[in-house]
């Protein structure tokens, strides 16, 4: 597990890209036969890139989080990015076609990965943060949670907003999550940007077309910087950054957040006008 520790605003402002790419990007969750993490001290999210390329992958705890099992302190949320894909959590089998979330609260000792079928492609993404509380297994496909159509063509914002785990969802300790998927045509996934200072969120962008890119805006409102993002990689947002991206195509994108509440409209919006 790669560790990473907190920052703050003062480490933006003179970084050139190489350290910003270090501190704030993960680009390589996603290779076969193996589970990669990554911990923020940032609300202590872990992130995780899972690719069982025919292998049964377990997820278990590194030496770093100092418990017998993975969950024992804390929650995570899976979402499938790829293709058929199975979870098995304490004996019991769910399947996870693309698009589907599943949650898995503190507790639940055995977590197995794998591909639903031989060569079926599966690739899971998750997203862990510390619990104190335990909450039922739950999953969720692709279009069973809150569903939302927000923006519009003529800001070229038009997307889906798909809410997994939030308060009136999946019941969670602390972890929100879902994935928004920009509609053909539309390429900014929010603006006005926003911040909200009581917690962090990490975005993993997917569905980027090979020759696309997604520009990830990021730093303090008055402060900006940029992260060039490509398919299946990952973007740790502190609660003191403004976080929202443009693409050269249409994308999608996981979103996540742990921190101090679960109140998905707890932000404070940024005219872009005050953007510099």
């Amino acid at each position: 597990m790669e560790n990473r520790y907190a920052t703050g605003p003062e480490h933006v402002a003179s970084a050139d890209t190489a350290t910003l790419r270090a501190q704030y990007l993960v680009p390589d969750l996603f290779v076969p036969g193996e589970v990669r993490l990554v911990h923020t001290h940032h609300d202590r999210i872990v992130l995780g890139g899972v690719v069982p390329a025919g292998r049964r992958l377990a997820l278990e705890a590194p030496d770093g989080l100092r418990c017998e099992y993975f969950l024992e302190r804390r929650e995570v949320g899976i979402v499938n990015v790829g293709g058929p894909a199975v979870v098995e959590a304490d004996g019991t089998t769910h399947e996870l076609p693309a698009g589907a979330c599943l949650y898995l609260g503190q507790g639940v000792r055995d977590v197995v990965l794998a591909d639903a079928a031989e060569g079926s492609g599966a690739a899971f993404y998750l997203v862990s943060a510390p619990a104190h509380t335990a909450y039922p297994t739950v999953r969720l496909l692709a279009d069973e949670g809150t569903v939302l159509e927000l923006g519009d063509q003529e800001t070229s914002n038009r997307r889906t907003l798909r809410q997994f785990i939030h308060p009136k969802g999946v019941r969670s300790c602390q972890l929100v999550m879902g994935v928004t998927s920009l509609h053909a045509g539309s390429m900014w996934n929010t603006m006005p940007a926003h911040t909200h200072d009581r917690r962090t969120e990490c975005y993993l962008y997917f569905d980027v077309a090979e020759d696309a890119r997604v520009i990830h805006l990021m730093g303090e409102p008055t402060e900006t910087r940029h992260l060039v993002v490509a398919d299946r990689q990952a973007v740790i947002s502190p609660s003191w950054s403004v976080h929202s991206g443009v693409g050269t195509a249409a994308y999608s994108f996981v979103w996540a957040m742990a921190g101090e509440n679960q109140a998905f409209d707890d932000m404070d919006a940024v005219p872009p006008t005050a953007l510099t």
